[in-house]
């Protein structure tokens, strides 16, 4: 009897071996499988992309990254879905694809690309900088994210190009509010907006103009110091520009004449030097 059970007990390790074999065998076909399914996919995805069907694309990407999730090929395939809804201008769903590739793919060497594409997403729905502050913003935030954390990156210099374009965008923002302060006859809101182009913005193509409007306005409400204060400003380091010229107008009503007179002066000048030199000629 114990010979019979010791035999029942090979055949049974022997069979179970034999079944595990074949389960690995299956398992690596399997596996296989998915991956060529995977890559066809893909192929396919970039075909459409390439014939200009964005959403059929990222159908097709996304089809790829959910046959083999565990590939090498996931995180890119969920890249390329989100690179082709931006590619057809729909942001919203680039976006989100972009927000589930970095929860799911956190530390994926091309997460700096997905923070990037979402500034872009961003930056490219700015159309009235007057009215898409929430765009600016988060567009801002993401090229923000990619200068601090990945700094030597080529995302990192032209993340830091826009942040300047975004500077301006913001700066002309505060321009366009204070000007519509002033025409409402609200100085103080005016003159902050414009402070604030002068403390924020100060590398914007905008600062000389807020100067010399603080110029203007409170040479208009009789704050004459303080006036002067930015007009000294605007000429210790914009003496050369139209601003300038404008401010120097504010405490100088004649300052047309004063040009015209100096430029009269001038040809007098030219017209005896002429004169002199022919009598020189002459003798």
């Amino acid at each position: 009897m114990n010979y019979f059970l010791k035999f029942i007990l090979i055949i049974s390790i022997v069979l179970i071996s034999a079944c595990q074999k074949n389960n690995e065998k299956v398992s690596i076909i399997e596996e296989k499988d998915l991956d060529l399914q995977m890559i066809d996919a893909y192929k396919e995805g970039l075909e459409l992309l390439d014939e200009k069907y964005p959403i059929k694309a990222a159908q097709k990407f996304n089809e790829a990254e959910l046959l083999y999730p565990q590939s090498l090929w996931a995180p890119r395939a969920s890249l390329m879905s989100a690179y082709s809804f931006y590619y057809g201008s729909y942001y919203i769903d680039a976006i989100d694809e972009l927000n589930r590739f970095i929860e799911i793919y956190p530390n994926h060497e091309r997460v700096v690309y997905a923070y990037y594409l979402l500034g872009i997403c961003y930056y490219d729905q700015i159309t009235d900088e007057k009215k898409d502050l929430g765009s600016i913003i988060d567009a801002q935030d993401n090229f923000k994210y990619v200068v601090e954390n990945y700094p030597d990156t080529d995302f990192a210099l032209d993340s830091k190009f826009k942040l300047e374009l975004i500077q301006e965008i913001l700066a002309s923002k505060e321009m366009y509010l204070a000007k519509y302060y002033i025409e409402k006859e609200k100085w103080i809101p005016a003159i902050n907006r414009y402070k604030n182009v002068l403390v924020n913005f100060q590398t914007t193509i905008f600062v000389e103009e807020a100067i010399h409007r603080l110029v203007e306005i409170h040479y208009k409400i009789g704050l004459i110091d303080e006036s002067q204060k930015y007009a000294s400003l605007l000429g210790y380091n914009y003496q050369s520009s139209e601003w300038y010229k404008e401010s120097y107008k504010v405490f100088n009503k004649d300052y047309e004449k004063i040009i015209k007179k100096r430029k009269k002066q001038k040809n007098k000048v030219s017209t005896l030097e002429k004169i002199k030199s022919l009598l020189k000629n002459e003798k």
